[in-house]
């Protein structure tokens, strides 16, 4: 009785602090305040009573501390890891590091330029990761369009296509990530497969976003933002940082497959390559000078209500995940669904939109061990679909992935907006990836 009653406690604080973000326009609260006081809300519901979830434990107490701390220890890989990406590419972007991208984009087109960031966030993510595309991307946006309004739609379109092209990429997202080490999926299986479902389930909402653009774009004054650290450093030298940073995090991957440690300390390496290298370009110079595009001052820049707000959120799943909510809620799903793996996987890409996609696809990996054949053997349609489900359902709510939380962070797009708007043809592309996916089994 006492188990049933704290769980059902932890649901509900978790599901009102989900409704308070979702309406934190018309409440008026920073979501970050809230995913932190629903991150301690639940875990102090959870030590309330911690010997009913550590049956058989002689120190349930220290149990469910250790537990608190593996999360924690877990979450913190992804903050440091989003920190280091928010710094690399700050220091790239104010060193102008990021000129010939917004070359390369620029267009007096409106529709032209979503076309060609919807492209390149969909490659580019399978490269990096679809939260570091998303960063990248949106640093460049800044300095094209300098209307709120029409930047709306691209960083709805850059949430979309980091998280099509993260999907159908090994090294892409968490999950596929996750997928691959475990050999539940191979990467030229995945990429072959999963290409088409994934464009597709960008294609489709990009064609019908497109209408809601009409005409050229005004100028930009953005760029000047950088006319100070371009006369500071010599070409050569901002080459230099562009390839240290971006070409370091192309890196991060390959270190953590020679290495097998956690893709944060990649990114905190290349981090620090690209801070001595900066302090040794800018050693000619008064510190008063370079102090505002020294890596030291570009620190101050990263945005702790996302970070904090990112930190609230994934423990508060956590949560869930250690009371066992997930896991039932994926054996429940396997039960209605009478082992249909397209109802299944489908159904979890929606939740994936509402909760991180991590523990819902590490609750799958538990639930279905590999078969030698069928749907469930290695690079079966069940975690092909569960791979492109996973990433790509995220796109339907502004939460529902770490690019959407970043780019929400960033652009301070509210939630409400992001569901009336862009919910609907993220559908479309998600169920159109689906179809597709079907189609291709069937040649």
């Amino acid at each position: 009785m006492i188990i049933e009653m704290l769980t059902i406690a932890i649901v509900a604080v978790f599901l009102t602090g989900y409704a308070c973000i979702a309406l934190e326009s018309v409440i008026k609260v920073n979501k970050a305040a809230i995913s932190l006081f629903m991150f301690v809300a639940c875990w102090t519901l959870f030590m309330l009573a911690p010997e009913i979830y550590f049956p058989g434990t002689t120190d349930a107490t220290r149990a469910a501390l250790e537990s608190i701390e593996g999360c924690l220890g877990e979450t913190s890989t992804t903050l440091f890891f989003l920190m280091g990406a928010m710094t690399i590419v700050e220091v790239v972007d104010q060193n102008g590091g990021f000129n010939f991208v917004r070359d390369m984009l620029g267009t007096t087109s409106k529709r032209k330029l979503l076309w060609r960031i919807a492209l390149m966030t969909f490659f580019l993510s399978a490269i990096l990761d679809n939260l570091t595309t998303s960063i990248v991307l949106i640093m460049v946006l800044r300095k094209l369009v300098p209307l709120r309004h029409d930047r709306l739609i691209y960083d709805a379109v850059i949430v979309i296509a980091a998280n099509a092209g993260g999907a159908f990429s090994p090294i892409g997202d968490v999950t596929t990530i996750m997928l691959w080490n475990s050999g539940m999926i191979t990467a030229a299986k995945t990429i072959t497969s999963l290409l088409i479902p994934s464009l597709l389930s960008l294609l489709v909402p990009a064609c019908l976003l497109q209408y809601a653009l009409k005409g050229t774009l005004e100028q930009s004054s953005a760029g000047d933002d950088i006319v100070t650290s371009e006369q500071q450093l010599k070409q050569w030298e901002r080459k230099t940082v562009f390839v240290l940073g971006v070409g370091g995090l192309i890196f991060v991957p390959i270190f953590h497959y020679l290495t097998d440690l956690p893709p944060f300390m990649g990114i905190l390496l290349v981090l620090a390559m690209l801070w001595i290298t900066t302090e040794l370009f800018y050693a000619h110079l008064k510190v008063d000078e370079s102090a505002s595009h020294r890596v030291g001052r570009l620190l101050t820049h990263i945005d702790m209500a996302t970070i904090l707000f990112f930190l609230g959120i994934l423990m508060a799943v956590n949560c869930l995940k250690q009371i066992g909510v997930l896991t039932a809620m994926g054996e429940w799903l396997d039960s209605v669904s009478g082992g249909n793996h397209y109802l299944v996987t489908g159904i979890i890409g929606i939740v994936s939109s509402i909760v991180d996609n991590v523990p819902l696809v590490a609750g799958c990996m538990g639930m279905y061990p590999v078969a030698p054949t069928g749907d469930l053997a290695v690079d079966g349609a069940f975690w092909q679909l569960l791979a492109y489900c996973a990433g790509v359902g995220g796109s339907m709510l502004i939460i529902g992935s770490a690019a959407g939380v970043v780019v929400m962070g960033l652009e301070s797009i509210s939630f409400g907006w992001y569901l009336k708007r862009i919910t609907p043809v993220a559908i479309l592309g998600y169920l159109a990836g689906m179809v597709g996916y079907w189609l291709q089994s069937l040649l």
